[in-house]
């Protein structure tokens, strides 16, 4: 088996500097690092290592969310009370720290302008954070490209980017964003309140009329789950469709 060779810059850790930590929802911290790292492309994550005063270290892979070439690399970091890494960059980090990073990684879960489209992306929570990538990525490079990016979060505050998904599509007629909250009632028309099943994928596509050449899905396992078996029921070829799961364990 012919296995993706690694740069070696790429491979190797080395400090990133914090530039500003937000929260734009309660439970989602935006890191965005100093970018000393070389051009990632769309899709791609980084590992994350800290490590503690009596040297036991902890790692973690995150998705960036930036636009490839951007400044800095914007990392989502959803808090979880169990884990060893989200903690620290809600309760701990301040900007002018440093961590030990690696990357651009991943060769798979990648999308770039050339691919073309149509396009589609979905979305379960924090999952948003590589689509967001691609997303940006479409919106500098290849507006024409037809996208639709389906996201699903607890609630309208819980949506991570929902202003500028609306700003995308405001400025851009190829480009749709449609949103479903699984706990509280739809903001816009278009939108739903319900979790994403058969019947919820069925009218988005049937709506938005375009036959993806390219879909990405990011979430939970069992978001991804339910989102892919939704989609070959749909009819969408599973050799189309790429799949990025986090496990709830930073």
């Amino acid at each position: 088996m012919n296995m993706p060779v690694v740069a070696t810059d790429q491979a190797r850790w080395q400090q990133a500097l914090i530039e500003r930590i937000t929260h734009p929802t309660p439970g989602i911290a935006s890191v965005l690092l100093k970018n000393s790292l070389r051009r990632h492309v769309a899709g791609q994550h980084v590992d994350v290592r800290l490590t503690a005063p009596d040297g036991y270290q902890a790692q973690r892979s995150y998705s960036i969310a930036s636009a490839p070439g951007a400044p800095a690399i914007e990392l989502i970091i959803e808090k979880l009370d169990d884990g060893e890494v989200s903690p620290y960059f809600h309760e701990v980090a301040q900007a002018g720290d440093t961590i030990d990073i690696r990357g651009p990684l991943g060769g798979h879960f990648i999308w770039k302008a050339q691919d073309g489209g149509p396009l589609l992306l979905i979305a379960g929570g924090s999952g948003i954070a590589p689509l967001m990538a691609i997303a940006r990525e479409r919106a500098a490079a290849a507006a024409a490209v037809p996208a639709l990016l389906l996201y699903s979060a607890r609630t309208w505050e819980d949506m991570v980017f929902r202003e500028e998904l609306i700003d995308i599509q405001a400025r851009q007629p190829a480009f749709r964003f449609v949103a479903t909250t699984t706990r509280g009632a739809s903001r816009r028309p278009g939108d739903f309140s319900r979790r994403i099943d058969l019947a919820l994928m069925r009218e988005v596509l049937d709506s938005w009329r375009q036959s993806p050449a390219h879909v990405y899905v990011c979430g939970s396992n069992a978001f991804v789950e339910a989102a892919t078996s939704s989609l070959v029921a749909q009819g969408a070829p599973a050799g189309r469709i790429r799949t990025e799961r986090y496990g709830g364990s930073a």
